[in-house]
């Protein structure tokens, strides 16, 4: 590997953490202001405003959480008039969950303020770089699955240090 390839992988890394970093806080500050929705439950409705009506278990793997913590969400989504559910009518066991009109409004509303953020901010990249960030982020999110479909590392070794009093193993 040369010293440019190994510099730009280390700065792609850097950025990746702090884009990571600037979500954790953003989600961290909308969960703390009362009568506000969160981010993840911003998330589901997005899912649902982008896929019409989904199940559970669909609504779960768009917005990327357990299906338990969707359902307790849709609890109060559903109290707030924000989305409602009904049973299929092709399979009675799965509960359908699909916007109101007064989620949809939320929905377009949040678009609304974050679109022209969101294209102001990438408008000096042609499509071509667009396409291939987008293309670097699936690659990153493929191999964050794999790892966590790994499973757990196995555990180091223990070393002795002999200074501290800790045997060997």
């Amino acid at each position: 590997m040369t010293a440019e390839r190994a510099e730009a992988l280390e700065e792609l890394g850097r950025s990746f953490k702090g884009v990571m970093g600037a979500v954790r806080r953003l989600r961290g500050r909308e969960t703390h202001r009362p009568g506000e929705l969160s981010f993840a439950q911003y998330s589901l409705l997005f899912g649902l405003g982008d896929g019409g009506e989904l199940s559970v278990r669909e609504l779960a793997l768009t917005a990327d959480l357990a299906p338990a913590t969707v359902t307790q969400m849709l609890d109060s989504l559903e109290a707030a008039a924000l989305v409602e559910r009904v049973r299929s009518q092709r399979d009675r066991r799965v509960v359908l969950i699909s916007l109101t009109e007064r989620g949809a409004q939320l929905v377009a509303t949040r678009r609304a303020r974050f679109e022209p953020l969101w294209r102001e901010a990438l408008a000096e990249f042609d499509e071509d770089e667009l396409l291939t960030a987008a293309s670097v982020l699936d690659r990153l999110r493929e191999m964050f699955y794999d790892v966590a479909d790994a499973g757990p590392e196995p555990p180091l070794p223990v070393v002795a240090d002999e200074q501290a009093g800790v045997p060997a193993r």
